[in-house]
């Protein structure tokens, strides 16, 4: 699969305003990105920590889901993202090897990225994210 990094961490939260301020003025790190990802009913926002991101979500919608996750289990840790070469060619390959997914093909998500998730059910729990700028 050629996993080059951990591209993002990414973490439900029910208000990003609040959020924002709390990793902003309590842990000491600066948002540089604030963008709304209109098919996938979130609105998001990135910290850099090092190499890799803290991308914090915020649901448009109840329906969205990030909604749904909020509402079954709370705010917290949604998923961890990994950057691969490319997405759609990583997903066809953990298909391949057994994966289920929840897309067949990558995306567009944010910063212009495409992605594709792999099930929790298949990933001991861990809702997995590719990433690809191609």
């Amino acid at each position: 699969m050629n996993i080059s990094h951990i591209e993002h961490i990414g973490i439900a939260v029910e208000n990003l305003e609040e959020s924002i301020k709390y990793y902003e003025d309590v842990l000491g790190m600066t948002c540089y990105s604030i963008e709304e990802v209109v098919d996938q009913k979130v609105k998001t926002a990135f910290f850099l920590v090092g190499n890799t991101k803290i991308e914090l979500l915020e649901s448009t919608s109840p329906y969205g889901p990030i909604g749904k996750f909020i509402e079954k289990k709370g705010p917290g840790i949604h998923h961890i993202a990994f950057a691969v070469k490319n997405a759609t060619d990583a997903l066809k390959l953990a298909e391949e090897r057994g994966v289920t997914l929840i897309d067949k093909v990558s995306r567009k998500g944010a910063e212009g990225l495409n992605i594709g998730f792999l099930h929790p059910k298949s990933t001991l729990g861990v809702l997995t994210e590719l990433c690809s700028k191609e």
